[in-house]
């Protein structure tokens, strides 16, 4: 496809030739996914019961350091399959299931991802779940627009010092913001329904970091005073483990504090937030997919 020729899928806007090599992402020009199966560890709203039918695509657009899919975002784990293969996963999923399509980190394949919702949309009777990064084209979810009815960014972080540091985007927060404001606008604000799953919609989630409650604050103080009728779900994550390689950032070599998260709920109760916390469980390896090839 003449997208990936010269790629600007992302706000990186890197130029690869995806055809010949791979961009900043290290993804190729053709699908690239690691996992494909029923997924119980997202919001309750998303895993109900029966779990999500998650997707994990190889490559990602920010790598960050702490990445706890390290081997899949940064080394591009995974196995080639086709336009046709990945319509007929997603069937694959409802038939077992799931209660929800659940794309992980969809960002780099967005036209391919859309090709294969548009041979299998007809027949999809669950929602479909954009489940990003938050580093995102907002003209490239507009491209999705009737394909999507559920979006689920990360916000990650406020100062663009850290942003530029553990995921080499200074941007970061400004192309993050201008992305959820779209994804508002073609979902509007949360439908849930009788069983309490979510339907339609935009939940925001924002891992809280070692060290870095205070941008956490800022992040929810920004959210409420950008959005005071609070149109999405919050999600606030204590899941963060130490993974990767953190050999430079000694300061990530370790689990967030009971105070540091506390901090951040007690600020979103402030503010009237809706949405999810966890408990300090959360912070455990056994939650990490294993990315063996299964389902694909």
């Amino acid at each position: 496809m003449s997208c990936f020729s010269n790629c600007l899928l992302c706000p990186r806007g890197c130029g690869a030739d995806r055809r010949h090599h791979p961009g900043f992402c290290g993804a190729p020009a053709t699908l690239r996914a690691a996992r494909a199966g029923l997924h119980f560890w997202e919001e309750p709203c998303i895993s109900g019961t029966r779990g999500s039918g998650a997707v994990f695509f190889s490559g990602c657009n920010l790598k960050c350091r702490f990445c706890q899919n390290y081997e899949l975002s940064h080394h591009c784990a995974g196995k080639p399959l086709s336009v046709h293969r990945l319509a007929d996963i997603f069937l694959e999923l409802q038939q077992q299931g799931a209660h929800n399509i659940n794309l992980v980190t969809p960002t780099i394949y967005t036209p391919l991802i859309r090709q294969a919702l548009l041979q299998c949309k007809n027949r999809l009777h669950v929602p479909v779940v954009y489940n990003c990064g938050g580093y995102e084209s907002s003209q490239a979810l507009r491209d999705l627009q009737g394909l999507i009815d559920i979006f689920m960014p990360d916000i990650k972080f406020f100062n663009p010092m850290l942003s530029a540091k553990y995921c080499s985007a200074p941007d970061y927060f400004e192309r993050c913001t201008d992305a959820i404001d779209t994804m508002l606008q073609l979902t509007g604000p949360p439908v849930m329904d009788n069983d309490g799953l979510l339907k339609s919609g935009v939940l925001i989630r924002h891992l809280v970091m070692p060290g870095c409650y205070r941008d956490s604050l800022q992040i929810l103080d920004w959210l409420d005073t950008q959005y005071p009728s609070h149109p999405f779900l919050l999600s606030l994550m204590r899941q963060y483990v130490p993974c990767g390689d953190l050999r430079d950032y000694p300061e990530l070599n370790r689990r967030v504090t009971s105070y540091e998260y506390e901090r951040v709920t007690d600020r979103a109760a402030d503010l009237g937030f809706t949405g999810y916390t966890q408990e300090r469980t959360a912070a455990d390896t056994d939650f990490i997919p294993v990315f063996d090839g299964s389902g694909i």
